[in-house]
């Protein structure tokens, strides 16, 4: 059933009270009803009272309403007496007006005709005075007026021309006319003239009706002499600083050739001139373009070498401040110049002076790293034991990566976001942006790899300690150094090195770096062992072992070397910790791995005996002994690289001064007494030496092929025993 015809719905026009009433009753409860007949008195009340308040709020706008009505009835009334009133006065006044007019029509017509005489006398007049007049003007330098007065004049003569009378002034009209032209051609080629100037009388002369080709040409010809007087003028400021030279500049140069650029634009290019061909206008837009990029392009030659006699001497931001100023001019002028083309732009300046600084700032990184340099090595030399390794290595590494963070940050400048250029949006930009990463931070990381490679020459003479402090330097710029710096750089100038084929990579660096520390190293363990071995040759070559007195002690030279391995430890251990515990070794191994090097010499006396002394010399030369166990013995390389650990780094040089004394061993010749001298100095040595070293057993290989080649090369082969030697070292 359709809502609105439902019976029930008391919302409905069809609703029925009895029919609602009934079914109530019939299938409600008592509650049910008496809740229905509470919400009816209160609908019925609600409605009540929305009723009354809409009752009065309508009465107060029938009563304005009405009021508003019965007022503009009053005034309308008055307003009908009044335009009544004006009416009758329009009337009256037609009436006299046209009284008038009928009076007067007689002398109106003579009074226009005096009035046109009137006029025409007025005419005749300036006709007759015009050429005095013009005079008087030009000598007043009132040009402007005076081609007026000219011009206005030439309309008279159209219209008189004819008449006899008026040749005369007509032809001395036009002879002071051609001596103004005269005038105004001589003033236009003057060369103080200024830009507004030029313009002034360009538009006089084409008033006067100049050849238009001619006076263009001749516009741009003096414009570029006045322009060039303001180059030279503008060269001659060196002593102002970079913003007031290029506002110098811009007030003067610039607005100049602006000047010239849009007054010869609305002549020549803007206007049509009949009596020129076709093509002019595209010809003279052509020519104004030629002459605004050579203007342009010898003011920024004049500020680019401005800057770069300015970079690394004066402020960069204000010459950034300068360059930016520049550039919102050009870039106006490119708007107010329609139709040219500017070719060249103060960015390329400006990434020119980026390139230019990142040169500076590598120069200067440079030295400052030589500086730091001589002061590393002059404090080795000065101080000698006394001077911290670490304090030197921590102080140069410091120094580097802090001035190079510096170098990083000034260079940002470049890329503030207030300048109105983005160099990292011209290609030429992104590459002078990753230049700065390669060519300064790259490069000078490179440089620092190449100097220090250059001290591990053996021709370099550099201190031991130098090359050590320098390896360790290069260690910690390969572990933290480089990554902070290419992280640092690639963040400030947010370049995306991960995923570029071009820029280096971090582990590249690092490689060179490591590179650099382990040469070093290995130079400093070669120029170590040198000095061992210098000690340890001049002790075998400077005595006489065929007439050798009875070992009583160790010879000096062992102790000496000795020492000079403690200290180099001792060195070493400041800046390496071994790698395994045995670098931390404070007491010697058992016997039976320490003695290792007396294997076939002594594993027991009696063998001992028996194997040696019961040979002559021949036999022994001849003897297999010696040969099967260097067969069966791991060949010793001696001139290896050696890990960044204390024990590695003692053990090379160790094993090149035992290389060293075995050498020289071999081509000496021995008496027993010699022979036994030799085992005691290298028994000496097997005792002192193994806590220098995680790998005992090589030196004792090295001891054991020293006093074998010994043995060899003894006249007499008679070892001393082995208590007494060990007597001899404990004493010595």
């Amino acid at each position: 059933m359709d809502d609105k015809e439902n019976p029930y719905d008391m919302d409905s026009s069809s609703f029925d009270a009895d029919r609602y009433l009934e079914r109530l009753l019939k299938d409600c409860s008592l509650r049910q009803i008496m809740d229905t007949e509470a919400a009816v008195v209160k609908d019925t009340q609600t409605l009540h009272s929305d009723m009354q308040t809409l009752v009065y709020e309508n009465y107060n706008k029938f009563i304005s309403a009405t009021d508003t009505i019965r007022k503009m009835k009053d005034d309308f009334k008055q307003m009908e007496s009044d335009v009544n009133l004006l009416m009758n006065k329009m009337q009256s006044i037609t009436t006299f007006s046209e009284q008038i007019t009928g009076t007067l029509q007689g002398t109106r017509s003579q009074l226009c005709r005096l009035s046109e005489k009137h006029s025409l006398l007025k005419r005749l007049q300036f006709l007759s005075t015009l050429p005095a007049k013009l005079k008087a003007l030009i000598e007043e330098q009132n040009y402007a007026q005076a081609v007026q007065d000219y011009l206005h004049a030439q309309k008279v003569f159209a219209q008189y021309g004819k008449q006899p009378s008026f040749d005369g002034i007509k032809l001395d009209c036009d002879a002071i006319m051609e001596e103004l032209k005269q005038r105004l051609r001589q003033d236009f080629q003057k060369a103080g003239n200024t830009a507004q100037s030029l313009t002034e009388i360009g538009e006089l002369l084409l008033q006067l009706d100049e050849q238009t080709s001619d006076l263009a040409s001749e516009m741009l010809r003096c414009a570029g002499k006045r322009l060039h007087e303001q180059i030279v003028m503008l060269q001659d400021q060196t002593e102002r600083d970079m913003l007031e030279f290029v506002d110098m500049g811009i007030d003067g140069f610039l607005n100049d050739l602006a000047l010239v650029v849009t007054s010869y634009f609305d002549m020549f290019v803007a206007k049509h001139y009949e009596h020129e061909r076709d093509d002019f206008q595209e010809h003279a837009l052509h020519e104004l373009n030629i002459f605004l990029n050579q203007q342009i392009d010898k003011y920024l030659t004049l500020v680019q070498d401005r800057v770069e006699s300015d970079i690394g001497f004066g402020d960069t931001q204000v010459m950034l401040r300068a360059l930016d100023r520049l550039h919102r001019r050009l870039q106006a002028m490119r708007n107010i110049c329609r139709g040219l083309q500017v070719q060249r732009n103060t960015l390329d300046i400006i990434i020119a002076a980026a390139h230019q600084l990142c040169d500076a700032h590598s120069k200067s990184l440079k030295d400052h790293f030589a500086d730091s340099l001589s002061a590393v090595r002059l404090s080795l030399v000065s101080a000698k034991n006394d001077v911290q390794l670490n304090d030197l290595i921590s102080n140069l590494y410091v120094a580097m990566v802090e001035k190079i963070k510096g170098v990083l940050q000034d260079l940002l400048i470049f890329l503030r976001t207030d300048w109105s250029f983005n160099i990292k949006a011209e290609h030429k930009g992104a590459l002078c942006v990753e230049g700065i990463r390669e060519q300064l931070l790259i490069g000078f990381l490179r440089h620092i790899s190449k100097v220090m490679c250059g001290f591990a020459d053996a021709s370099s003479s550099s201190p031991p300690n130098l090359l050590l402090v320098l390896s360790k330097t290069c260690l910690e710029l390969e572990q933290q150094g480089v990554h902070i710096l290419l992280a640092l750089v690639d963040d400030l100038y947010e370049i995306d090195s991960e995923n570029s084929a071009t820029l280096t990579h971090e582990t590249e660096i690092c490689a060179e770096m490591r590179e650099t520390a382990q040469s070093l190293l290995d130079a400093y363990v070669r120029l170590q062992g040198t000095n061992i071995s210098q000690m340890l040759r001049k002790s075998v070559e400077t005595r006489d072992w065929l007439n050798c007195l009875e070992p009583r002690s160790v010879r000096a030279v062992m102790k000496r070397v000795v020492e000079e391995l403690g200290s180099i430890e001792t060195v070493v251990a400041s800046l390496y910790e071994s790698t395994s515990a045995a670098g931390f070794r404070t007491t010697a191994s058992s016997d039976s791995s320490r003695k290792t090097y007396f294997s076939n010499f002594n594993a027991s006396k009696p063998q001992y005996r028996s194997n040696w002394s019961n040979y002559t010399p021949s036999q022994l030369e001849s003897s297999y002994v010696s040969n099967i166990h260097r067969l069966f013995s791991e060949r010793v390389d001696i001139f290896t690289s050696v890990e960044f650990s204390k024990a590695s780094i003692v053990m090379g040089i160790i094993k090149i001064g035992l290389k060293t004394l075995l050498e020289c061993v071999r081509l000496r010749t021995f008496s027993k007494f010699g022979l036994q001298q030799i085992q005691v100095d290298a028994h000496y040595l097997q005792m002192n030496l193994w806590r220098f070293v995680s790998d005992e057993n090589l030196v004792n290989f090295l001891l054991d092929e020293i006093l074998g080649s010994a043995v060899h090369r003894c006249l007499e082969s008679v070892l001393m025993e082995p208590n007494a030697v060990e007597i001899i070292c404990e004493r010595g």
